[in-house]
């Protein structure tokens, strides 16, 4: 029995690392007359007694969980609760891998940056817009170039044609100090 409360506390800080998972009250933790019983095979056994219910789970060497307890008598299922436990463990696990990162990779540029470098930017931007990942497109003043301010509004327009079949302008070049910045996502 002391092997079963080691088992049982594990499983109980397994379930709190978990916020989705919802806490359930097993065995001896049920502290209604009457519940309403479901077998292993999911079979309504109908209303029973406390006693009868642990007695029919503790023949069958499996826990009694309270899966319904606003019901009125609470629902009870005789299952293996380390097994359900588990399951619910991959499912969160499997929701979170399957949520998308979605990260801003960025490229950077200059006035001075010519045709064959833009060309291999370009290239590295289509790369990261496939990804699904947005993308800054950063273009650094350095000096007097900033007198340049149309210069680098056309150059902003190359890169923005080059994309236009993978990608869509969510901010349109804006000015912030020394930069240039314009942000593309992936289209759909």
């Amino acid at each position: 029995m002391l092997s079963l409360k080691r088992a049982f506390a594990c499983f109980e800080s397994i379930i709190k690392s978990f916020s989705i998972a919802k806490k359930l009250r097993v065995n001896g933790q049920i502290r209604v007359p009457t519940v309403r019983l479901i077998s292993v095979e999911d079979e309504q056994l109908g209303i029973k007694s406390i006693q009868d219910a642990k007695a029919m789970a503790e023949r069958e060497e499996l826990d009694l969980v309270e899966v319904a307890p606003n019901a009125n008598p609470p629902v009870c299922k005789i299952m293996d609760y380390g097994k359900h436990l588990y399951k619910i463990k991959k499912q969160l696990q499997k929701q979170r891998s399957s949520m998308s990162k979605h990260e801003v990779k960025g490229i950077r540029l200059s006035l001075r940056t010519d045709t064959h470098d833009i060309e291999v930017k370009v290239k590295r931007a289509r790369k990261f817009l496939a990804q699904g990942h947005s993308l800054k497109v950063a273009l650094i003043f350095k000096g007097r170039e900033l007198s340049h301010f149309d210069l680098a509004l056309a150059k902003m327009e190359v890169i923005k044609k080059a994309l236009e079949d993978v990608a869509k302008v969510d901010q349109q070049p804006k000015k912030q100090g020394y930069n240039l910045f314009m942000i593309l996502s992936p289209l759909k």
